[in-house]
């Protein structure tokens, strides 16, 4: 799941080194991952309305059910 974050997110941005995820588990059921951009490329993850963040939150609860759990992503600014 992290590496599908941030495969998606390094392609969307301008600077793709400054691409951080970091993973953590509340529980055993839930997974927590936080991504940080760079300043300038936080509207380009996040995209107009939140489209394209709500998407990639679809992507990665789908993926997330497979295995039978639950995740939740979060944009850092």
């Amino acid at each position: 799941m992290k590496e599908f974050i941030e495969f998606i997110a390094k392609h969307l941005v301008d600077d793709p080194d400054s691409v951080v995820v970091e993973q953590s588990s509340p529980d055993e059921k839930t997974v927590e991952l936080t991504l940080k951009v760079g300043p300038d490329d936080v509207g380009k993850v996040i995209g107009k309305q939140g489209k394209t963040a709500s998407a990639m939150r679809i992507l990665l609860t789908a993926i997330a059910a497979k295995d039978g759990k639950r995740a939740m992503l979060k944009i850092l600014d």
